[in-house]
Order: structure tokens, then C-alpha cells, then sequence
């Protein structure tokens, strides 16, 4: 017989079910993304490479509001930054599964926040990225398009939400020249793009005054210069913008390593290492190999020997990836070279057959090299490491007087055509730089070398800096044509870019 007092008992241990069940759905609605001022500042610092701060700003966003996903985002980033930059296998291992489960718990977030897709689309492009430098490029595609689609929704959904356009703008640029080699990867994913739109959507965003542009100013800051630089080939824009926007190239590490590296690129040379060396040497920052990597070509590329082999040294045994690991022996070997030192030139050649990956251009350049066992003309190689670093005049006056006849073999008359067009290119005589580029074109079309196919694609950029855009095209096009050279990925998506650029595509 049921008495009272078990009927209580029992009303009362319903109660308390019920209270849990309530609590538990009610804690499951209340999921949030709520990008607070705790997270705004891990936001600020992991975008400076403070990592160890910006995680502390996370656990503080946490202990506010443990039902907060925003801090799940920024994890991500946090660990991409690592991951990315500085390629530890290791760390892969434990980071890497942490994407998906960060996917996972977004997922629980609320479908009405903007934040819902785009926080998704981030975590994703950062997982992408990842794969990329771990080989796993099947694996970074279907993330791209998953992004990508992700990205679109939410533009539809949320069009005033501005986070949209940087990544969605980022992603058309980029994908609209992608090169021939993995245009069908992009086919097969399903995903079109507009350079013109692409780039449009992300200055607008970079110069906005939006509020979500201001927050995220970091990350467009350093997406824009490189979209600059690369996509359009502004590259005097790229760094203008760097000091219009007063960046601070000190203590946030991200923003030097970007600013560096384009110096590098635009053969800057004193400035890239005047970067290097000024930034905050706090032990807050997230340590990284690429300082000597690119000190070692600052000092290479003034022919300061030594110097350059101490970085590059140095960059070999922190450095525990294998993007640009061939490359650099390949530096060493030339360094000790050029000295005279034969036996060490030769033990760091097998180094570049033994380390690293072929993922980079320049590494299956440096192993192609190394397999062949020749050595290069030890003066075009100084007045390519001159020219290279900006020092067109010194490289000029090594070449002074030379001709074609001052070389035996048909790949140093090739180089030699290729270099002093080159020189006179970046000397501003670019009538003579055309003349002797075309030179470089009939003797190397049909080579395995670089030299003709980025020949014409240097014609191309002159006749479109100078408004010939028909021209311009028509020697983008013959860059294109050519197959089975060096650099092909990476100059055939130059071409594509050139293109675009000139159709407003």
C-alpha cells in the first residue's frame, strides 16, 4: 500500500529530475557566442603571437561564462598560429584532433548568431592551413570548400556582418588563380571565384570603419598586404599600407613577420632585416624559427657569408618542420661554396637530399639541383643573390662588359640573358630589361630551366604597369604555355593573376 510519506519521497525525487533535466536543456540554450572584452583582448594578443597571455585572457572569458563558445574560436586560432608557423609534428599530433572536436562544440552554439557558420568556416580554414604544410592537401581542399560554403550561407543569412567579407574575399582571390596543376582539385570542390569581387570585398573590410573590422583589424592587416602583394601585384602598396596604417611591427610579431617577409620578397633587404631585429624579444611571444630564416637571406643577399650561414644554421636545427628545409641547405652548400670550402659545400648538398619536403617550389628546385650535381657559375650567382637583395647597382657592375660569349655552357648563356634583364629591369630600364628578356625567351622556351617562362611573365607585368593591357596578356598567356619547367606552380598562378587582373575578372 502507497502511503503518504512514500508518495512525497517520490514527488520529491521528481522535483529534483525535473529540476536537472531543466537545467541541463536550459544550460544547452543558453550556448552563446559572446565576444566580450576578455575575448577581444586573447583576440588582440594571439593576433600579436602573445599566445601564452592570450590564453589566459581566454581562461578569464571562461570562468565569466563557461557556456561561451567564443573562446573555442580563438583556441583555434591560437593553435593554427603554432601549427602553421612553426610545423612541430609533435604538437600536430595533439593539436590537430582538437579542430574537429572544436567543430563539435560550435555546432551546440546558437543557429541565429552570425557566429555560428563563420566561427565553423574559421576553424575550418585554420584546420586547412594545417593540412597544407602537413602534406595532407586532399584533406585542406575539402575543408577550403566546406569554408566556403559555409562563409556564402552566412553572407546570405547575416549580409551586414561584416567578418563575412575577409575570409569569403580572401577565398575568392586566392581560388580565382589557382595554378593548373590543382585547378582540378578546385573543379572538383565546386567552388568559383572573382579576383576583382574577391579583392573588392577585402579592402573594403581592411579600410572599414565597422565595428567588427576595427575588432579584427589584426587579421586583415595581415591578409590584405599579402593579397596585395601576390594577387594584384601591388607590391609597393603592400608595404605603403604597412606604414600608412602605422603597424606596429614591434611587439605584435605576426605584423613583422608579414612586413619582413614582403620586404624580403620586394628585394627590401635592409628594411626586412631592420624589422627582424627591432621586434620585441620577449620570451611572451610565440617563439619562432623564421627570424633566422630570414636574417640568413638578408645577410646572404649582401654576400655577407658567415653571417648568412650562422641564421641559416640556426634556423636548421630549431626548425622542426619541412617546408623550405631543402632550400636552405641548398644556401648553406652556395655559402661555403662561394668561400672555396668544397667539402663542407658538398656535405650540406647531401642535406638537401636527406631533409625536408618538395611541397615548396623552391625545395624541388633545391633537390633537382642537388641531384645533378652541377654547381652554378659562381659570378651569375653573385649577381643573382645582389639583385635579389636589392643590390641592383653592385649586381650590374659584376656583369659590366660580359656577354654571352664569357660563358661555355647554353645554361649559363640562358641565365646570363635571364640576369641582366632582370638588373635592368629593376634599374628602371625597362625598354632594355624587355629587349634582353625576349633574348632569355628564344633560348629557354623549350628548356627545363625558369628563365624563359619568368621572363615573360616579367615582359607581362611592364606592359600592364604601363596600361598595354592586350600586351600584358598576350605574354601572361605564353608564361602559361609553357610547360615542364621549374617554378611552374607558382609562376603559372602569377600568370592567372596577371590575367585576371587584366580582364577585371
Amino acid at each position: 500500500m502507497v502511503t503518504l510519506s512514500y508518495f512525497r519521497v517520490v514527488m520529491k525525487y521528481l522535483h529534483l529530475l525535473c529540476c536537472a533535466l531543466f537545467l541541463s536543456v536550459f544550460g544547452m540554450a543558453q550556448k552563446a557566442f559572446d565576444f566580450n572584452s576578455a575575448c577581444v583582448e586573447a583576440y588582440q594578443d594571439i593576433t600579436r603571437l602573445k599566445l601564452i597571455s592570450g590564453a589566459a585572457y581566454i581562461n578569464k572569458a571562461r570562468e565569466q561564462n563557461p557556456n561561451n563558445l567564443v573562446p573555442v574560436l580563438l583556441e583555434s586560432y591560437s593553435d593554427f598560429y603554432t601549427l602553421f608557423l612553426n610545423e612541430n609534428p609533435a604538437q600536430y599530433q595533439t593539436m590537430y584532433p582538437l579542430f574537429q572536436e572544436r567543430l563539435d562544440r560550435l555546432q551546440e552554439g546558437p543557429e541565429s548568431s552570425p557566429f555560428y557558420l563563420y566561427s565553423q568556416a574559421i576553424v575550418r580554414i585554420h584546420r586547412a592551413g594545417v593540412s597544407v604544410k602537413f602534406g595532407h592537401l586532399w584533406d585542406a581542399g575539402w575543408d577550403f570548400r566546406r569554408a566556403y560554403l559555409l562563409l556564402k550561407e552566412n553572407k546570405k543569412l547575416y549580409p551586414n556582418f561584416s567578418p563575412n567579407d575577409l575570409m569569403f574575399g580572401a577565398l575568392q582571390a586566392v581560388i580565382g588563380t589557382v595554378p593548373k596543376g590543382y585547378r582540378w582539385l578546385v573543379n572538383l570542390l565546386g567552388m568559383k571565384a572573382s579576383l576583382t569581387e574577391g579583392m573588392r570585398a577585402v579592402r573594403n573590410y581592411t579600410n572599414s570603419n565597422d565595428p567588427w573590422a576595427r575588432t579584427f583589424f589584426n587579421e586583415a592587416a595581415f591578409i590584405y598586404p599579402y593579397l596585395l602583394f601576390f594577387i594584384e601585384n601591388k607590391k609597393e602598396e603592400a608595404l605603403n599600407f604597412v606604414q600608412q596604417k602605422k603597424l606596429d611591427l614591434v611587439n605584435n610579431h605576426l605584423h613583422a613577420y608579414m612586413a619582413a617577409n614582403l620586404a624580403l620578397n620586394n628585394k627590401e633587404t635592409a628594411l626586412s632585416r631592420s624589422i627582424v631585429q627591432n621586434r620585441n624579444k620577449s620570451d611572451e611571444y610565440l617563439r619562432l624559427s623564421v627570424w633566422d630564416f630570414q636574417l640568413g637571406y638578408a645577410k646572404l643577399y649582401h654576400l655577407n657569408y658567415n653571417e648568412a650561414k650562422y641564421h641559416f644554421e640556426q634556423f636548421t636545427r630549431q626548425f622542426k618542420g619541412k617546408f623550405y628545409v631543402k632550400d636552405v641547405y641548398q644556401k648553406i652548400s652556395w655559402c661555403y661554396y662561394l668561400q672555396g670550402n668544397m667539402k663542407a659545400a658538398e656535405e650540406a648538398r647531401t642535406q638537401v637530399i636527406r631533409r625536408g619536403s618538395t611541397e615548396a617550389d623552391a625545395d624541388k628546385k633545391a633537390l633537382k639541383d642537388a641531384r645533378e650535381l652541377i654547381w652554378p657559375n659562381p659570378l651569375l650567382l653573385k649577381a643573382r643573390l645582389l639583385n635579389d637583395g636589392g643590390y641592383h647597382s653592385e649586381a650590374y657592375k659584376l656583369l659590366e662588359g660580359k656577354t654571352e660569349d664569357n660563358f661555355s655552357k647554353p645554361e649559363e648563356k640562358l641565365e646570363f640573358a635571364y640576369r641582366a634583364a632582370r638588373i635592368y629591369d629593376d634599374l628602371g630600364r625597362t625598354d632594355d630589361a624587355i629587349r634582353t628578356y625576349q633574348i632569355a625567351i628564344r633560348m629557354g622556351a623549350s628548356r627545363k630551366e625558369y628563365f624563359a617562362s619568368r621572363a615573360a611573365l616579367q615582359i607581362a607585368q611592364i606592359y600592364e604597369a604601363r596600361g598595354q593591357k592586350a600586351m600584358a596578356i598576350q605574354y601572361y598567356q605564353q608564361c602559361l604555355s609553357m610547360e615542364d619547367h621549374e617554378y611552374k606552380d607558382s609562376l603559372d598562378q602569377r600568370a592567372k593573376a596577371g590575367i585576371a587582373r587584366c580582364k577585371g575578372a
